[in-house]
């Protein structure tokens, strides 16, 4: 696989981090998380001169999936693909947490549900999926490996930087997302590169070493 390639663009008022994944090279690319400033993901489309194959979804939070109108609307054959136990969020203002604001947002339906341990591919990418609940029933990440260089985690709002996800949400839970870091992220080599949802890239041993509110794994040693 060619050298991959993620931009990063910041969407207010959260904070929300969206990414265009695409290898160096193609013009196909994948956008995750659409935040709610579309035209900020346009202008980073167009400006690398790309064309958008697929919208992945961490999970159906508002900030993340509040650009996915927009999308669907300038191309309208993208397909949604989202985790099985998030689907729901997508047509629902409560759930999604948008309804609290005033704001009652939905986003088009899913296209694609997936679930623990299926491989998807977009624009020549292999996404591997881990089911990771905590901050959201049914949150996912998508795990892009490389034999040659570090692999890429796209995190979503499970792993920050220093931080974890909020888990005080209806469906969220602290325990849950705790096994999810340590059992399924903490085993990824040391260099795998985190892409989170909300705040700068950080690194698996960073966050071993350092993140404050899971802990080292059982067993680690340094």
């Amino acid at each position: 696989m060619a050298d991959l390639i993620l931009t990063s663009v910041l969407s207010h008022p959260f904070g929300e981090n969206t990414y265009i994944v695409y290898q160096q090279g193609s013009q196909q690319c994948v956008v995750v998380d659409p935040g709610l400033e579309p035209n900020k993901i346009f202008d980073a489309i167009e400006s690398q001169n790309l064309e958008p194959v697929a919208i992945l979804l961490t999970h159906g939070h508002s900030d993340h999936i509040g650009g996915n109108h927009a999308m669907k609307k300038r191309w309208p054959d993208l397909p949604i693909v989202i985790g099985t136990l998030d689907e729901p969020k997508l047509s629902d203002p409560d759930l999604n947490l948008s309804g609290a604001f005033g704001v009652a947002l939905t986003s088009p339906p899913a296209d694609q549900l997936v679930n623990e341990g299926d491989t998807i591919q977009f624009a020549g990418i292999d996404f591997h999926v881990l089911y990771t609940p905590g901050h959201s029933i049914g949150h996912v990440v998508f795990v892009v490996k490389s034999e040659t260089g570090p692999w890429h985690l796209i995190a979503g709002d499970v792993l920050f930087q220093n931080s974890i996800g909020r888990t005080d949400f209806p469906d969220g839970s602290f325990e849950q997302l705790q096994t999810a870091i340590h059992e399924k992220l903490f085993p990824m080599p040391g260099d795998t590169i985190v892409y989170p949802g909300h705040g700068p890239t950080t690194t698996i041993q960073e966050e071993i070493e350092s993140n404050p509110f899971v802990g080292k794994p059982s067993g680690y040693v340094c």
